[in-house]
């Protein structure tokens, strides 16, 4: 038997990219998959239900669903797709996204605001619709998409950035709050080369040669990882952030107290000045966009 047989996987933004090769992935291995996306294609039919197709012709299960993952009602909606097909939800994969890229001093609220619904807005009510079927069956799994852009920074994505940050803060909690009832939050960040990730600007040459490694690098190496994630064999990995960027599986650091100084009668500004950064300085991060700590080509 497969990881996930028979177990009902809802995959958000999954009609192409990263999200179509893990409804592929979960089918192949058993699974029963809602595909979710409000994306068309080209000749105007949903990209959803081509996915869905393409599962039932190679004799799998899938159902799909075009509902926005950016407001309450409609993320309910999402799934509720995989009780009526399917009668449970096991797994919930937050991979829907959009980018609207621009440099901080000059992004819209409009800018801000479709970024955030998305990635944040749109995993919370996704994972809050969830919730209540987790806990009654005493079982589930979330798994969402985080990126290095929020891990560690990168220029021109203040909106991505921070929304891909605080869903990692949302996956901690998750962890936290629902773990009495055996449910498991952890995050992924991709390195991959999809048709969002090319929608990133490339204004210098160091963009563009970031860009052709990430043409290396395949969207359907990350969903391993995901199935496992999914899976009872993964039962216990709950509130990590994890990576994968070609064939490496990374596990990211989380914040933790590394330095600490104290004067007994209390801090000044000045005292600070003089002490306390002196002190902790050569433990300080440098402040570089995440290019520059994954130097190597893919593996």
């Amino acid at each position: 038997m497969s990881m996930v047989e028979d177990k009902v996987v809802v995959i958000t933004g999954a009609g192409s990219g990263i999200g179509r090769e893990f409804a592929l992935a979960f089918a192949a291995e058993g699974a029963r998959v809602v595909i979710n996306d409000l994306a068309k294609r080209d000749d105007g039919s949903s990209s959803a239900e081509h996915v869905a197709e393409e599962i039932r012709r190679a004799g799998g299960q899938a159902a799909a669903n075009t509902d926005s993952v950016a407001q309450w009602a409609s993320a309910g909606r999402i799934i509720q797709t995989a009780m009526d097909h399917f009668g449970r939800v096991d797994c919930v994969i937050n991979n829907a996204g959009i980018v609207r890229d621009r440099f901080f001093f000059k992004m819209s609220l409009e800018e801000w605001q479709q970024v955030v619904d998305v990635h944040l807005n749109g995993s919370f009510y996704i994972s809050r619709a969830a919730a209540p079927y987790f806990k009654e069956q005493q079982s589930g799994s979330y798994v969402h998409m985080t990126s290095t852009s929020g891990l560690i920074g990168n220029p021109g994505q203040s909106n991505y950035a921070a929304a891909k940050l605080g869903l990692v803060a949302l996956s901690k909690s998750i962890a936290l709050d629902m773990a009495r009832y055996n449910v498991r939050s952890n995050c992924i960040a991709p390195w991959a080369w999809t048709a969002m990730t090319a929608s990133v600007p490339t204004d210098t040459a160091d963009d563009v040669a970031r860009m052709e490694k990430l043409k290396t690098m395949e969207p359907g190496k990350i969903a391993p990882l995901a199935v496992y994630l999914a899976s009872d064999a993964g039962a216990d990995v709950s509130g990590q952030i994890f990576g994968v960027r070609a064939n490496e599986i990374y596990l990211f650091s989380q914040p933790r107290v590394i330095r600490s100084v104290h004067r007994s009668e209390g801090w000044t500004a000045e005292s600070i000045a003089e002490h306390a950064v002196p002190a902790m300085k050569n433990s300080f991060y440098e402040n570089v966009p995440s290019p520059s700590l994954t130097t190597w080509d893919p593996i």
